[in-house]
């Protein structure tokens, strides 16, 4: 992971700053890296991180693209950061969402690590690449983007689901023969320091990537001006066209995780160029076009300090020190490229791909409710054969919040166990059993 474009400043007033990050190994990687970029720059200063789990975390056992919820890396950092508990937060720029709630803004894109994606095969199929495994293969991925794109291009192989951070995604390759292989982005890989299990990386003709992959951004609130003058020394200038570029796509097609978008840009020779595709969920629709735009020259354009003049956001990001002309252009071209697909028939691929998901969250939460309703029977007619006895409080599982759509489970929730048939008061027990769990595992279809 590169390092800032600036040498040393000095920061006048905030000699402390605090940082929220996801828990995982990964997360964390990138968190420090961030720090010690920051240290180089402010060697005086000092550093606390405080690491939280999110939404997308706690479900593992549920395809991303089937939870219907737009934030599922990001929320519950964003609710510490806007409550001053943290002053910025750190992530991957591919989990972040086309639109950021009010008073949040991403101030600073690092330069962008590899952002294709990369095949990890089993050890048994060492040699193999996507193209020569044998019929059948099970290949682990939960991104309909990859799903989509590499039916078309690999119609011998099977794909299946699979969730967890990258070390349980590994685990489950390597003790079972469910999967011959997994799809991760590279970037992460390399991070973790796993370059050698890297069997392939897939050519952007095979599977073009996700928004912003590779990338990693720091958000702040909008009016923290001193924060956001701080880490703007880390904007990466070719990261931070591309990338807005790409959100600007992303945001003009309300795409996401539930639909499969995907994208490859450059800048080179003065030029910012974007490819953007729409493909439907079975690989066998594809709209694909592309734009390129030239770039102002770097020497006429205008920088105005943070204090000198309005803050203007381009796909949600501020980047005062570089040329506003540059970020409207990369804004703009995005936008176009999107119309583009719209007006090439991309709208029903889109449309049906979030019926689908839609359809498929409704049928999950009422199969929640039916088996809540069940669990509340089970409970009334064990507090009918013993009277006189205190009547269990109902049977709440935690996944119910989830797919739902209500609220966060609490500590003691978390701690429930599944009532048996011959339970007449369900004991609550320290790491007890969520009774969805085998529910929320087969729903991996």
């Amino acid at each position: 992971m590169a390092g800032p474009k600036n040498g040393v400043h000095v920061c006048q007033r905030k000699r402390r700053l605090v940082i929220g990050s996801r828990k995982s190994q990964l997360a964390l990687i990138q968190t420090n890296h961030v720090i010690d970029l920051l240290k180089k720059l402010y060697p005086n200063m000092e550093f606390e991180v405080v690491p939280m789990s999110t939404m997308g975390d706690n479900i593992l056992d549920t395809p991303l693209s089937k939870i219907g919820e737009k934030s599922l890396f990001t929320k519950e950092l964003e609710v510490a950061l806007q409550q001053k508990k943290v002053d910025i937060l750190v992530h991957s720029l591919k989990d972040m969402p086309s639109t950021l709630p009010p008073g949040m803004v991403l101030g600073a894109i690092l330069e962008r690590d590899s952002p294709y994606d990369a095949v990890v095969l089993h050890p048994k199929f060492k040699g193999y690449t996507l193209k020569t495994l044998p019929e059948g293969s099970v290949i682990g991925t939960s991104a309909l983007r990859r799903i989509s794109q590499l039916k078309k291009n690999f119609p011998h192989l099977k794909f299946m689901d699979i969730r967890g951070n990258l070390n349980t995604r590994l685990r489950k390759l390597d003790e079972a023969d469910t999967y011959a292989g997994l799809v991760l982005a590279e970037a992460g890989l390399k991070r973790m320091k796993w370059d050698d299990r890297l069997s392939q990386v897939i050519d952007p003709e095979q599977c073009m990537y996700a928004v912003s992959q590779g990338a990693l951004a720091v958000e702040c609130r909008t009016d923290d001006i001193e924060t956001l003058d701080i880490i703007d020394k880390l904007h990466h200038h070719a990261t931070l066209l591309r990338c807005v570029a790409e959100r600007g796509f992303l945001k003009k097609l309300e795409g996401g995780c539930s639909v499969p978008v995907a994208v490859y840009s450059k800048v080179e020779d003065g030029k910012l160029s974007l490819r953007g595709g729409v493909f439907s969920i079975d690989g066998k629709e594809s709209v694909v076009d592309s734009l390129e735009v030239q770039l102002p020259s770097e020497d006429v354009a205008y920088k105005k300090s943070f204090h000198s003049a309005k803050l203007v956001q381009f796909s949600n990001i501020i980047a005062q020190h570089e040329s506003h002309d540059a970020l409207q252009k990369a804004e703009e071209l995005g936008i176009a490229v999107a119309q583009r697909l719209i007006d090439a028939g991309a709208k029903p691929i889109l449309d049906t791909a979030r019926k689908h998901n839609e359809d498929e969250i409704a049928k999950k939460k009422a199969q929640v409710r039916k088996m809540e309703a069940d669990m509340k029977a089970k409970e009334d007619k064990s507090a009918d054969i013993v009277r006189g006895k205190k009547r269990a409080s109902p049977a709440v599982c935690p996944l119910r919040h989830i797919l739902l759509g209500t609220k966060k489970p609490s500590e003691e929730e978390l701690s429930m166990e599944e009532p048996q048939d011959d339970d007449i008061a369900p004991k609550r027990v320290k790491g007890g059993g969520c009774p969805l769990k085998h529910f929320a595992s087969g729903f991996m279809s």
